[in-house]
């Protein structure tokens, strides 16, 4: 993971193009060859940005992860949806600018180009599945039919709409947390009554 690692952190400070495989190395403290025995360089940046996302790569189903054990595990209202906001906010934390480095790579790469359009449809396939153990307990609306709120929540949490918020006009991570979590609770969830 060392040279996953360091390109990960060279691609967030210097954007794909600046990135070399030969800086890569220089930065993990390994050769060449064994940056490229990872992949070509379009390879490497997809791993880095998934294993920074959530501590590996080409897993599919985030339910099957840790997080998505907790999103199950946690059965209080309250509680669920504070979780799953930290932990979407600390993923744009440490993916933002990876985040940007894939929106200039896939401008010109076409294997980039088409990860890009999967990781969205990926990140939006995960609301689903996470909307989805909320409707089964009652928290998700159910006067919008339930594909539109997997859209507004995949539109209103996605990187694009960190990177306005923070990086663009300089919200804080906790400003921009406080407001994820309010417009989640207003348009797609519904708080259960209490007796």
């Amino acid at each position: 993971m060392r040279v996953v690692e360091a390109a990960g952190e060279l691609f967030a400070a210097d954007g794909y193009a600046r990135t070399t495989l030969a800086k890569i190395a220089a930065a993990a403290s390994v050769s060449p060859e064994t940056v490229q025995g990872h992949g070509p360089k379009a390879a490497l940046l997809i791993a880095a940005l998934e294993y920074a996302a959530v501590g590996v790569t080409g897993e599919e189903n985030v339910l099957n992860l840790e997080i998505g054990h907790k999103i199950l595990a946690i059965d209080d209202f309250e509680e669920a949806i504070d979780f799953v906001v930290d932990t979407h906010v600390e993923v744009h934390e440490r993916t933002a600018l990876l985040a940007l480095a894939l929106v200039g790579a896939a401008a010109s790469d076409a294997e980039l180009d088409r990860y890009r359009s999967e990781l969205l449809d990926s990140v939006t396939s995960q609301f689903r599945r996470t909307l989805g153990v909320y409707r089964d307990r009652g928290w998700v609306r159910a006067d919008v039919a339930f594909e539109e709120l997997v859209e507004t929540a995949a539109i209103l949490g996605g990187v694009e709409t960190y990177l306005r918020l923070v990086h663009r006009n300089g919200w804080s991570p906790l400003t921009y947390r406080a407001w994820i979590r309010r417009m989640l609770v207003e348009t797609v969830l519904v708080a259960p009554q209490s007796n």
